[in-house]
């Protein structure tokens, strides 16, 4: 433990986001709970680097970044620190004044959240501090390390040009018709990009039925889901659960040694359809709430 060095918080510039996308990188281990990954930021790069810039919240301690905070909307912040630092109490410390103080720019006055993984000092604290439980999610978890099984369901890598089928599930299965072929494009185009893949799902017919996105972290680590959907004309056919093997199998080819998502623990039809799909439930995360 570093004690009694200062810990500097700042918004990075967006010719630092490499940095902040590596130490994600680096930070994800096996061991850990589930944790902010880079697929988070690269999912939210559809929305371009300077947003992605302005909702990241970095802590550097002698230059080295120690914790890593991303403005997932004006009211929620998710949380996570470096391994070595996972239980100390300065850090959480100061992590915990920062959240506090809305003039420190990190979260306003009045209600909010923070997401942290379990077992940081920092979640306890928070805890201790009365911030309240707040939303239920649950993580869960594939394990990589054995073969995963083929459902035989017909899956594409999506390529520069062939977003627009993309797309147009993502807003039927999600309804949200905000997501257009530029915002696809702007996130491919972003740096996390480079370690990941968008998958198309196809019936027999040729049709377009499913639409899911991996992110890996690198070999030997961790990967994420971040998102997975079903056409709304196509649901409740199984191509939630096909999809989501073949997430898992892109994932083992890029070197994953687990693929992970997390789900709010209300929408139990996810977690169920994540469950056919051979991942494991792992204990669930609250987040800390501070309702004024």
């Amino acid at each position: 433990m570093i004690a009694n060095v200062a810990i500097e918080l700042s918004t990075p510039r967006e010719d630092e986001l490499g940095d902040v996308v590596r130490v994600l990188r680096d930070w994800q281990n096996d061991a850990s709970p589930m944790q902010l990954h880079p697929g988070d930021l690269g999912w939210y790069w559809r929305f371009g680097a300077e947003a992605v810039a302005a909702a990241v919240r970095t802590w550097r301690r002698r230059g080295h970044i120690v914790a890593i905070g991303f403005l997932d909307g004006p009211r929620t912040l998710r949380l996570t620190v470096a391994p070595l630092v996972w239980r100390e109490k300065e850090l959480a410390g100061r992590v915990l004044s920062d959240l506090s103080e809305p003039r420190r720019g990190v979260l306003p006055a009045g209600g909010v959240s923070v997401e942290s993984p379990n077992g940081t000092r920092l979640q306890e604290l928070l805890s201790e501090s009365g911030w309240g439980p707040g939303e239920s999610w649950t993580p869960l978890r594939h394990d990589l390390s054995t073969a995963v099984q083929d459902t035989g369901v017909r899956t594409e890598v999506v390529g520069w040009g062939q977003e627009p089928e993309f797309t147009a599930v993502h807003r039927s299965a999600w309804d949200r018709p905000a997501f257009t072929d530029a915002l696809w494009r702007e996130m491919a185009a972003g740096l996390p990009f480079a370690d990941a893949r968008c998958l198309l799902a196809r019936d027999e017919h040729g049709v377009a039925v499913a639409g899911v996105t991996v992110w890996s972290a690198g070999p030997g680590r961790p990967g994420l889901v971040e998102p997975l959907g079903v056409h709304a004309e196509h649901r409740g056919r199984g191509y939630g659960r096909m999809v989501g093997v073949a997430a898992a199998a892109e994932l083992k080819k890029l070197g994953s040694s687990c693929a992970l998502v997390c789900t709010p623990s209300a929408r139990a039809s996810a977690v169920a359809t994540y469950e056919s799909a051979g991942f494991q439930r792992l204990p669930v995360r609250l987040d800390r709430s501070r309702t004024g």
